[in-house]
């Protein structure tokens, strides 16, 4: 029997020095080391061998089986050390190349005037708030002073989904949701940034929908002389230092007294010309004191609290700020309009 094992390490051995690739490695194994290989079935014949025999040819059994073994690894740790190599040949990466340049995107110049305007009030100690654009019509017209059939109503006239609840005609119905969730604590002090919708024909200067940025405060002794030197302070930071404004009385439902705002023209700087048809002043926002019955609908008694609101369309402080002349470039995703604003 001991001849016989070490015909067979020999033998084992011849054909795994020939061997080429990790198939036919697996099957040579299989062939002499496995349950039903050549080692096993000579092994079997060990019942036949006396006492004394048995160590001696279960040692040269180890021996063969551990020799056959070892050539084994040896072979499949080169096949996979070849193997590894021509992955690496095939995958490298030729670092001298360039690298590819991923394409830079920016910000629309919407999203960059927002963030412009919630930088500066915030830095004036705004806090930002937001509400639902599918309003009701207590919030959008009623607790904003526009009761039912009030012809002010038309100038917002918008998309209705029932009769009570529409779009959002402005950002104003967040200014009263914000009043009522502060339970008559004050002060109050939010700007409203969002989308709104309004039944316009869409032209240079008009679009069924838009943005607006609108703020309110209320507190004690709020005065109109707040809210000026508010506005001076926005349109300066936003314009430039130079900047001036001037307000005209108007009229709005929700504030009493009203204005318009207008800002020196940011062209010619007031000194006249077509853009601001010669007059010195262009306006960008409406404005007011806060009246008093819509601070009885925000929960507060207008006998001891008094506030101001300003609002303001974003694509007109854009269209001024970037000198756009057609607020259609907004919308229409033109690439060569927009990478004009990707670095600003």
């Amino acid at each position: 029997m001991k001849e016989r094992l070490e015909a067979l390490q020999g033998e084992a051995l011849a054909e795994l020095a020939s061997v080429v690739d990790d198939k036919a490695l697996g099957e040579i194994r299989v062939k002499y080391l496995g349950k039903k290989g050549a080692l096993t079935e000579i092994l079997r014949g060990m019942g036949a061998l006396s006492a004394e025999e048995r160590p001696v040819i279960g040692q040269v059994a180890n021996e063969v089986r551990g020799a056959i073994e070892t050539v084994i690894e040896e072979k499949q740790a080169a096949f996979q050390k070849e193997e590894t190599a021509r992955r690496l040949a095939k995958e490298k990466i030729d670092i001298s190349l360039p690298g590819r340049r991923m394409p830079e995107g920016g910000l629309h110049p919407l999203t960059k005037v927002i963030q412009d305007l919630e930088d500066i009030f915030v830095g004036l100690g705004y806090k930002v708030a937001e509400g639902p654009e599918v309003e009701t019509d207590y919030f959008n017209f009623e607790a904003l002073n526009l009761p039912k059939n009030h012809p002010a109503r038309d100038m917002q006239d918008s998309f209705y989904i029932t009769e009570d609840l529409l779009m959002r005609t402005h950002t104003s119905p967040v200014q009263v949701r914000t009043m009522q969730a502060m339970q008559g604590e004050s002060p109050v002090k939010v700007i409203v940034p969002g989308k709104v919708y309004r039944r316009d024909d869409d032209d240079a200067t008009h679009s069924f929908q838009f943005h607006q940025v609108e703020g309110i405060v209320v507190g004690k002794n709020i005065r109109m002389s707040d809210l000026k030197g508010t506005l001076l302070q926005f349109v300066r930071e936003m314009f430039g230092a130079h900047t001036e404004i001037r307000l005209r009385p108007s009229f709005f439902p929700f504030t009493e007294p009203s204005v318009e705002v207008d800002v020196t023209c940011i062209k010619c700087g007031g000194d006249g010309c077509r853009l601001c048809k010669q007059t010195g002043w262009i306006e960008i926002l409406g404005a007011g004191m806060v009246h008093p019955k819509v601070l009885e609908m925000g929960g507060y008694d207008p006998a001891e609290y008094s506030g101001f609101a300003f609002g303001m369309g974003v694509e007109r402080i854009a269209m001024l700020k970037y000198g756009v002349d057609d607020i259609r470039h907004f919308y229409n995703s033109d690439m060569t309009f927009l990478k004009q604003f990707a670095r600003l």
